[in-house]
């Protein structure tokens, strides 16, 4: 059966049909676990009352070999019309041809938030002291920034017109210092995706009780639109969550017309209320903040290009990207694609040694989604337990001591055995 979406609510039947794709490199690999584990984990939590029906859908090199396309418009509508989707690591052709696929799929479905959450399991290896302190939600903005795609090569027709633009219509041609060789890229940022992204965080921390969003821009710099971004973001959360947030913006405003021990003394009694604390940072100083005092931030919300930054760095603090979750969903429409967030690693695959834990996790976000919250805990404790115990892949056994090495598949069965 179909998952569907009404007046704004998932409807789950016991019985889903969820498509997926099993990724290329590794991809195989990883998804087989992880399809054991999220079976076992539903079989045995529901005790048989709920059942996933899965269903493959093509990208990538398999649907390349069968098809003649990298993504074809089948997958897209599959994607489309069953709302929920989970997928492997894909390969990207490079030097030409089609951008990414992963960009390719967040564009064409409008899933404009990639959701990251970084958190620490006990005993994965970190080259932080206390990776116990990473713990937040990062909300990246995914359909807008440089990945719109708009981009000129040096030397083009092109890229000599919008020189010939710049120079001439709005007289900013001066501040390019090579023009002859430079090539250009594009980057719209809007009030409305803006909005809507910093939305979807703002909702999110207060369903899940934390206590902060922070607004993470280069405003300083680019003013008019990661600027923008921050500016619309404070107007958005004064604006429809007056009631449950209080913003550095008031705090600001506060200060300088009460006094700063007066504004520092309104904004702890805010907080005490229960209420949100929106604020802001600048991303240079967010990446060094996350090393430094990573428990000051418990909801992120940032653009495309710094949220990959961001992601992959905040991820390194917890044990790298194949520990790493992620999801692209649009909270309007419903639909949602859950992935691996590391490569297609091409030199191991069918090796049956990688870690699928990436990939799991994101099947863990996957039905917390759907609202199967047992299961989702289920396997997540299990994996926990299976870590803890030192029984693991190849690249936490190189970095601990005292472990045992299990092959991708015997990693999946020993989180099976720990399931409650």
């Amino acid at each position: 059966m179909k998952i569907t979406m009404l007046n704004g609510v998932l409807n789950v039947p016991d019985n889903p049909t969820i498509p997926f794709i099993e990724g290329d490199g590794i991809g195989p690999d990883v998804w087989s676990a992880s399809k054991l584990v999220m079976d076992a984990a539903v079989e045995q939590t529901y005790k048989g009352a709920r059942k996933i029906e899965w269903k493959e859908i093509l990208a990538g090199e398999k649907a390349f070999k069968e098809t003649g396309e990298w993504l074809p418009a089948a997958t897209l509508d599959i994607a489309r019309e069953y709302l929920i989707s989970i997928k492997g690591p894909l390969t990207t052709p490079v030097g030409g041809g089609i951008r990414s696929l992963n960009v390719a799929m967040r564009q064409e479905l409008d899933l404009f938030v990639c959701l990251r959450p970084v958190k620490w399991y006990k005993g994965v290896p970190s080259p932080v002291t206390h990776p116990e302190n990473v713990n937040f939600v990062i909300f990246r903005e995914n359909t807008e920034d440089i990945y719109a795609g708009i981009e000129f090569a040096s030397g083009s027709p092109e890229a000599k017109k919008l020189m010939d633009f710049l120079t001439n219509e709005l007289g900013a041609g001066k501040k390019v210092r090579f023009p002859e060789t430079s090539a250009f890229g594009i980057k719209p940022v809007s009030k409305e995706g803006s909005e809507r992204l910093i939305r979807a965080a703002i909702k999110y921390a207060i369903e899940h009780k934390l206590p902060s969003v922070t607004l993470v821009h280069k405003g300083n710099i680019m003013k008019f639109t990661e600027g923008g971004f921050k500016t619309w973001g404070y107007e958005l959360a004064e604006r429809e969550f007056a009631d449950q947030v209080y913003t550095w913006g008031q705090w600001e405003n506060a200060k300088k017309t009460q006094g700063e021990d007066a504004a520092n003394a309104r904004m702890k009694h805010e907080q005490s209320l229960g209420k949100l604390i929106v604020k802001d940072v600048i991303a240079d100083n967010f990446l060094q903040q996350i090393l430094l005092a990573p428990q000051d931030y418990s909801v992120v919300a940032t653009l495309n290009l710094n949220g990959d930054y961001i992601s992959d760095s905040a991820a390194a603090a917890v044990g790298g990207i194949g520990i790493s979750p992620g999801a692209n969903i649009n909270y309007n429409t419903g639909h949602a694609v859950f992935e691996a967030t590391h490569g297609t690693a091409p030199r191991f695959a069918n090796t049956n040694t990688m870690n699928p834990s990436s990939l799991l996790l994101s099947g863990v976000m996957m039905l917390e989604y759907m609202g199967w919250h047992e299961a989702a805990q289920n396997i997540e404790q299990a994996l926990a337990t299976t870590i803890m115990r030192k029984r693991v892949t190849i690249d936490f056994y190189n970095l601990m001591n005292d472990a045992t090495l299990l092959k991708t598949s015997e990693f999946a069965s020993e989180i099976i055995k720990n399931l409650h």
